[in-house]
């Protein structure tokens, strides 16, 4: 990350990714990281964790409708959701637009991250009061190995990337947890970062989750232009169960709005260029 008085830039695999400021509106040190909050001149405001782009006001609706409605129209009826991470609400809140969804437990390590997110996008955090929320702030890790087995129909693992304390949310056994507290046929949805940028993560994570017990997986597709490359990935692992076809009708007549994902696009992200399906092969 470089910060000068007028820019943020966040730079990755030679690429970089700026956004022109107007200023700094918040800067704390949590116990797990370094939080900041920017209000752009485009994009609305910009939040960061360790100097990377987590979200910001203008774009993140893409990514959080990715991560959650197309696993959600794929489960034939998904009540129980867990939310790994997730600490901005904004998965939360597109979760707790399905009416069939009984409980949402969203499992956050670093509880100063919701709270920033409450102050400065209230628009992300106005489910947090639902009845069917329960956020907790803890170590997922122990969460998920404590779960009851077969409690959960969806796991979303709304993550940072793979790097220092989260490394442990892409392996095998913390895979293997999510497997075990899943019923037949859930489904766990995990960003899978840049397919063009991190390819060998996407490859990576894909063989941890079979190296866990998962056969059936999918991996999606989505523009996210504040994100390096600005093309990103979430990848799908069912338990037991291909995925066969998602229901499509439920969602042309969806009772809620959303501003990127409908029928259409939930069918177009799963197709994928030709070196993507190649090396998802291999």
């Amino acid at each position: 990350m470089s910060l000068d008085q007028h820019w943020f830039t966040e730079i990755a695999n030679g690429y970089g990714m700026s956004l022109q400021l107007r200023e700094k509106i918040h800067d704390e040190q949590s116990p797990c990281q370094h939080i900041e909050v920017f209000d752009t001149e485009t994009f609305g405001r910009l939040l960061t964790l360790d100097g990377i782009t987590m979200l910001t006001s203008r774009d993140h609706f893409i990514y959080h409708e990715m991560m959650t409605h197309p696993a959600l129209f794929t489960h034939s009826a998904p009540k129980q959701v867990v939310i790994v991470g997730g600490g901005d609400c904004g998965t939360l809140q597109e979760v707790l637009k399905h009416k069939v969804v009984k409980q949402v437990v969203q499992v956050e390590l670093d509880e100063r991250v919701t709270r920033v997110a409450e102050r400065y996008f209230p628009e992300f955090c106005e489910a947090n009061g639902d009845p069917r929320a329960v956020l907790l702030f803890e170590d997922a890790i122990k969460w998920m190995q404590e779960a009851q087995a077969g409690s959960a129909d969806i796991i979303i693992l709304d993550t940072t990337e793979p790097v220092g304390q989260a490394t442990r949310l892409f392996g095998a056994p913390f895979y293997g947890d999510c497997l075990r507290v899943l019923r037949q046929g859930g489904i766990m949805v995990a960003q899978s970062e840049s397919p063009l940028f991190n390819l060998e993560i996407l490859k990576g994570m894909r063989k941890e989750m079979n190296t866990a017990g998962f056969e059936s997986l999918m991996t999606i597709q989505f523009p996210l232009c504040t994100y390096p490359s600005g093309w990103w990935t979430a990848t799908l692992a069912r338990k037991n169960q291909n995925f066969g076809d998602f229901r499509e009708q439920n969602v042309r007549r969806k009772t809620f709005d959303t501003r990127y994902y409908n029928a259409d696009i939930h069918r177009a992200s799963q197709m994928l260029p030709t070196f993507l399906q190649e090396a998802l092969v291999k």
